[in-house]
C-alpha cells in the first residue's frame, strides 16, 4: 500500500464540505481544539454511517480515515483511495494499514479512527487497542470526537440516513497526550493507555450531550 496523499484528503475534504452542508445542517462546537499543524488523532464516535463523511466535511484539517476493508468495492475503492483514505482488514493485525497510518502521522498530518472498531451504540464504551497503538507509537495527541444526531431517527426519503435538511452535532474535545511521561510501549503500557482513553473519550461525549441537549 501506498502512503495516502495529502492532497486527495484535502479533494476529500471539500466533497465532504458539499455533501454534508448540502445534505444537512451541522453545528460545529470547539474545531479550534484542532491542532492547527502537525500530527493529530481524531477519535469519534461511532452510530451512523454518516460519521465518517460528517467530520471530514466539519473538521479544520483533511483528514485520513481508517476505514473497513468492505467498503472499498466496485467504484468505491478507487476514490476512497484517491481522497487518502484507508483500508483495513478489521479481521487480525493489518500491517499495511498500521503503515500506512503511522506514515500520515509521521509527514504531520490528521489521522481519523473510529476506537470502537465499528458502529454500536456510539458511547465509546468498548475500545481496541489501535487507538493507543498509534497514540503511543507516533506521539501524536488525540482530539476527542463527538457526532451527535446521526442516528437519532431515520429519514423519510432515505431510512438509512438522518433526516435531510435535519441538525448534526459535531463537538470537538481537548486534545490530550495517552501516554504516562514514561515513554514505555509496552502491553501493559497499551492497556493502561486504552483505560486513559475511554476515559477522557466518555467525558467528553457526555459533556457533548450537555452541551447540545442531545440525549444520552
Amino acid at each position: 500500500m501506498s502512503a495516502p496523499r495529502a492532497r486527495g484528503a484535502a479533494v476529500g475534504r471539500r466533497i465532504g464540505i458539499g455533501l454534508m452542508r448540502g445534505l444537512w445542517r451541522p453545528r460545529v462546537l470547539g474545531s479550534w481544539r484542532v491542532p492547527p499543524t502537525g500530527p493529530a488523532i481524531l477519535a469519534v464516535n461511532h452510530s451512523h454511517i454518516v460519521d465518517g463523511p460528517m467530520l471530514m466535511g466539519t473538521a479544520p484539517r483533511p483528514v485520513h480515515f481508517l476505514i473497513k476493508k468492505e467498503a472499498f468495492v466496485g467504484p468505491l475503492d478507487p476514490f476512497l483511495r484517491g481522497i487518502g483514505q484507508l483500508k483495513v482488514d478489521r479481521d487480525g493485525t493489518d500491517r499495511a494499514a498500521v503503515t500506512g497510518a503511522l506514515d500520515v502521522l509521521a509527514g504531520g498530518g490528521v489521522l481519523g479512527i473510529f476506537p470502537e472498531g465499528t458502529r454500536g451504540e456510539g458511547d465509546f464504551a468498548a475500545l481496541r487497542a489501535g487507538l493507543a497503538y498509534f497514540a503511543l507509537r507516533s506521539g501524536a495527541p488525540v482530539v476527542p470526537v463527538a457526532v451527535l444526531g446521526s442516528a437519532e431517527r431515520p429519514g423519510r426519503l432515505i431510512r438509512g440516513l438522518p433526516p435531510l435538511r435535519s441538525r448534526v452535532d459535531v463537538v470537538f474535545g481537548e486534545p490530550f497526550t495517552a501516554d504516562d511521561g514514561t515513554g514505555r510501549r509496552t502491553r501493559a503500557a497499551l492497556d493502561e493507555a486504552t483505560v486513559r482513553i475511554q476515559e477522557r473519550l466518555s467525558a467528553h461525549l457526555a459533556d457533548a450531550r450537555r452541551r447540545t441537549g442531545r440525549p444520552g
